[in-house]
């Protein structure tokens, strides 16, 4: 394996002295001209992005379990509340008179049972004296038993009504700000199934949450603990940060495109940021801090047909031989059919490049510009966030990669509509 590899950076040399040998010959790329972009050096951040709402870590809706009218608001739209303060009144007409009903049923119950137990008792000292019967004796009894449980049936029923009586106060369940008013003064509300809501109340505003939709394709990428910026349309100038805390896992589909929910605490200590907005979301998922870039497209760049054969026919034939043996090991080896810059110039070697992944750590060819000339150079690739990509190589910021070109025929450069674009 070390001699193999020995012989390949033999063949590099070998074929990078004949490239150069070739490009610093004069009159072969006299119509030739690159397109190209600077290497540059910086941090690179890979990012997922995604749209979201903006709202509440947690809201409430406030409901009533009883039907009445309005009476009286105690609360309105962004009114600040605490736990237990009354938000509205039900009109307690009718619940005040359930109850007054319940506690003459009650007392009707107990006059009755104090009945039942006196009787009772008569009974029970006749049929101990043996002058009544067992009958009379068990129907006293149950008699006596029926009219406790009466009482006991008219307590619950008073208790309950008690109970609606109070619900006619609806009382705020959490402290925080009042997001939503539902209802006016007379309106009439009616308790059945769904609770009709009052009230919508959301705890502090100053720690809020974004639900962001992240389609199936970058939703692998998206870890609890990412840090996120975003922007909303109301401060478009200021970015606002925040953090994954919860993927969740119920899939959603949006025009046959399956999506998922991820939630990110916003912390909004200066209340700027209202329930509702929209948020534009960058998840950043990973990051390369002061590296060399270069674009994207010069990794995918390969030099036009005719200069790589004009470049291949200039080579000394000891070079050419060499190319061909290292085209064979090639196509034997599929490892090697990734390679780098020894592979030959023209379009049939340089096609696995195009069409390659940019998996970090595997090997690419840009060409950088030599004076009117381009030349080859191997890099290993890194992160890469579409636009640029981290590389690691025989590089150094500033230089020109070549992007693209541009091959003049017939009228040369005063002819610019014969011009044609490469890339």
């Amino acid at each position: 394996m070390k001699k193999k590899r020995v012989v390949a950076v033999l063949v590099l040399l070998v074929v990078v002295a004949g490239g150069i040998f070739f490009f610093t010959s004069s009159g072969k790329s006299e119509n030739q001209q690159w397109l190209t972009l600077p290497v540059t050096q910086g941090n690179l951040d890979v990012v997922v992005t995604a749209t979201g709402t903006l709202a509440a870590d947690t809201t409430v809706q406030v409901g009533t379990q009883v039907s009445g009218t309005i009476a009286k608001l105690y609360a309105d739209w962004n009114t600040h509340v605490r736990r237990g303060q009354v938000l509205a009144q039900l009109d307690t007409t009718f619940l005040w008179a359930s109850v007054e009903q319940a506690e003459a049923n009650l007392k009707k119950a107990q006059v009755a049972s104090d009945q039942a137990q006196r009787t009772f008792n008569r009974v029970k000292q006749l049929f101990q004296r043996n002058l009544d019967s067992q009958s009379d004796y068990d129907t006293a009894l149950s008699d006596f038993q029926t009219a406790q449980a009466n009482v006991l049936q008219a307590q619950t029923a008073l208790d309950q009504s008690k109970i609606n009586l109070s619900y006619a106060t609806i009382k705020s369940p959490i402290s925080g700000v009042v997001i939503s008013r539902n209802v006016d003064i007379g309106q009439t509300v009616a308790s059945s199934f769904n609770t009709p809501t009052l009230f919508t109340v959301a705890n502090s505003l100053a720690d809020m949450q974004i639900q962001a939709s992240v389609d199936e394709g970058d939703i692998g990428s998206v870890k609890v603990g990412q840090p996120v910026t975003f922007t909303v349309d109301a401060f478009s100038n200021d970015t606002f940060k925040g953090r994954v805390t919860q993927i969740r896992l119920q899939p959603t589909v949006v025009q046959n495109v399956v999506e998922y929910t991820v939630i990110i605490d916003v912390p909004n200590p200066d209340l700027k940021l209202m329930p509702g907005m929209t948020a534009n979301l960058t998840i950043q998922i990973a990051e390369a801090k002061d590296v060399l870039k270069v674009p994207t497209t010069a990794l995918r760049f390969v030099p036009p047909k005719e200069y790589s054969e004009a470049m291949m026919k200039s080579l000394p034939d000891s070079v050419k031989k060499k190319i061909e043996e290292r085209r064979k090991n090639m196509g034997e080896n599929p490892g090697f059919k990734q390679g780098g810059p020894s592979q030959s110039f023209g379009q049939g070697g340089g096609q696995s490049f195009q069409n390659r992944e940019l998996t970090p750590g595997s090997y690419f060819r840009v060409w950088v510009l030599n004076g009117k000339d381009i030349k080859p150079i191997r890099v290993m690739v890194g992160l890469s966030d579409g636009t640029n990509t981290q590389v690691a190589g025989e590089l150094s910021a500033g230089e020109q990669v070549v992007i693209g070109s541009l091959t003049q025929t017939g009228g040369g450069q005063n002819n610019p509509f014969m011009q044609r674009r490469r890339f």
